[in-house]
């Protein structure tokens, strides 16, 4: 046969002398249809290199077993660990994950869903974009009644699964940390404000500050984009303050080695001088100059009671099953960047 023609269950049927009805329930390890037909039509499939149409499939038997994972960007520890931890569930219920990458944007976001709500995936696990503030394309997930389950970023105001860590009482404690050591002129670098996790770790950054006597300052609180480069940026208007401070506790890892950056090269002793601290542990964090202060976010742990949410849902004979919240506690992890004492 012609290798650039696209090979049919009729091809396969022909070869072996059967129908293709047989060789589609062969497929699909039909309990009727012998080990040896099902042999035979697997070692032809492969020898005429058949491609399995996975749609067609999951629209004749009402499942894919695909699962869709949605994050801003795999290359990040962070994120790599959480689909690590969706893969591991996964894989042991039998599912194949599809990874998709939002960069940030809410269109790739939008296109992405789609493209998961094409491919008939079974459920989709989302991380929101930091461009997002529409979520009228989650509500057509929920409409064809698919799994939806948020981690890490997540909307409180759409009824859906999620998990998450503490991100209240993660700001807390580093915020806490920092006032013992002798720090009382913090600032923070504030993520995205409609994006539920950055909302809470500014809040608890305040009430720390405010549980401990210390005024919460608006010059001190930075609106910044998180990433290596606004943390350079964010650092440097916080030093042409007339009265600077002696701590950042960014809400990002990335934005609080930015920082440090531009610290060392003023030669402005850390922590000496202005203590720093981020937030989810990346794997850097341990490697930098010195060791940043940071919060664990049980990422790969995260990612797996994802999946799990969605392996419950999809087998609950619930039709009308309550979402499920979870929470998972926070881990200071105190290195060189803030301590003082």
């Amino acid at each position: 046969m012609s290798e650039e023609k696209k090979i049919r269950l009729s091809d396969i049927a022909e070869e072996l002398g059967i129908t293709a009805s047989t060789v589609s329930r062969a497929m699909q390890d039909h309990p009727r249809i012998s080990d040896a037909t099902k042999e035979a039509v697997a070692q032809k499939a492969e020898e005429l290199n058949y491609q399995y149409n996975n749609i067609a499939a999951a629209l004749r038997k009402g499942t894919s077993n695909l699962l869709g994972i949605l994050v801003p960007t795999a290359d990040r520890n962070f994120f790599s660990s959480i689909i690590r931890g969706v893969e591991e569930l996964a894989n042991d219920i039998g599912y194949n994950v599809i990874i998709c990458q939002s960069y940030d944007s809410y269109e790739k976001e939008k296109k992405n869903i789609n493209a998961l709500l094409e491919a008939q995936v079974d459920g989709i696990l989302v991380s929101i974009a930091m461009e997002t503030s529409d979520y009228s394309h989650y509500k057509k997930v929920l409409s064809k009644n698919i799994p939806l389950i948020f981690y890490d970023r997540i909307n409180p105001s759409l009824n859906t699964s999620s998990v998450a860590i503490n991100d209240y009482l993660g700001a807390y404690q580093v915020t806490e940390h920092l006032i013992d050591q002798d720090c009382s002129r913090i600032a923070h670098f504030a993520g995205e404000q409609h994006i539920n996790i950055y909302k809470e770790r500014l809040r608890g950054y305040k009430d720390a500050l405010i549980a401990n006597g210390l005024p919460v300052e608006d010059e001190l609180i930075i609106n910044s984009k998180l990433k290596i480069s606004s943390g350079s940026n964010d650092i440097k208007k916080l030093l042409a303050l007339p009265n600077p401070p002696d701590a950042i506790f960014s809400a990002s890892d990335y934005a609080a080695v930015g920082a440090m950056k531009v610290l060392e090269e003023k030669n402005i002793k850390v922590p000496k001088e202005i203590a720093v601290a981020g937030f989810s542990n990346e794997s850097f964090t341990s490697l930098v100059s010195p060791p940043l202060t940071t919060v664990d976010q049980q990422t790969n742990k995260m990612g797996r009671m994802a999946a799990e949410l969605f392996y419950q849902q999809i087998k609950s004979k619930e039709k009308n099953n309550e979402p499920q919240k979870r929470i998972l506690e926070p881990k200071l992890i105190v290195r060189e960047s803030s301590l003082r004492k």
